[in-house]
């Protein structure tokens, strides 16, 4: 396999499951050594770090709330030191919930936000120091559909990704003299195990109304994301690659 992540170092948060668990095998496989982030589930967390090192890679596990900054630190820091910096940020981590409109209190509204846009806020502000000094550096974070075709009982998640998108496009003309380029990927419907408070499918994002008529795998999210942290992406930035079967433009 094409090791083009040789020598480098990804962190990526939210790794323990579904696409982050697949974004950290892929950059593995690849050659990096990978920090792998969880903010609970530190059995899912170990089992990746097992799995990529049982195949010959380098990992790290790393349990913390991306949406607390000392937690955070103390994370990069570690990474630091067991690997000596980070090339790419890989910002996945996030929640999601169903609640409607004006069943939503403000304590649920701020959660949500605080782990997808304030923890890739709070992730890229500690990793980029460590960034500049390698001379380049790619972040990546996953949003999503929702905030591009509307999606009832979701604004916390739409305003969270939309909000991450601003953010991305931002930091991609701030952080280009360093040579760090800033990118979002927007997945649709995704094959993976959904948790409870996700709820069920959105009816926008079922087989029957995405064009190319399914789910996608989450190698195909990992793929976007490879694209992009990668040497044949280095000329990408500010973007939202959009992975979702075809429902953006329906």
């Amino acid at each position: 396999m094409d090791q083009i992540f040789a020598g480098k170092v990804a962190l990526v948060s939210g790794a323990g499951k579904n696409i982050g668990r697949a974004i950290a095998l892929d950059l593995a496989r690849r050659g990096a050594s990978v920090v792998v982030n969880g903010r609970s589930d530190r059995g899912a967390v170990d089992a990746v770090v097992a799995e990529i090192n049982a195949a010959g890679g380098q990992a790290l596990g790393c349990m913390a709330d991306v949406a607390d900054e000392a937690q955070t630190a103390r994370m990069v820091a570690d990474a630091v030191a067991a690997f000596g910096g980070i090339d790419v940020l890989v910002c996945n981590a996030g929640l999601r919930r169903q609640t409607k409109f004006l069943d939503m209190s403000l304590a649920e509204w701020r959660e949500i936000l605080s782990v997808a846009l304030d923890g890739a806020f709070i992730l890229s502000r500690a990793v980029v120091p460590h960034m500049i000094p390698r001379g380049a550096g790619a972040i990546v974070a996953l949003s999503g559909i929702s905030t591009h075709v509307g999606t009832p009982n979701r604004c916390h998640v739409s305003a969270s990704k939309a909000g991450l998108e601003g953010l991305m496009r931002a930091l991609a003309i701030e952080l280009a003299p360093h040579q760090i380029t800033c990118n979002c990927v927007a997945p649709g419907a995704v094959d993976t195990v959904r948790g409870a408070s996700a709820g069920a499918l959105p009816s926008t994002l079922v087989e029957k109304g995405v064009p190319l008529g399914r789910k996608a795998s989450v190698d195909e999210i990992s793929a976007a994301v490879r694209y992009l942290a990668g040497p044949d992406g280095r000329y990408t930035t500010g973007q939202t690659l959009h992975v979702n079967g075809g429902v953006f433009l329906t």
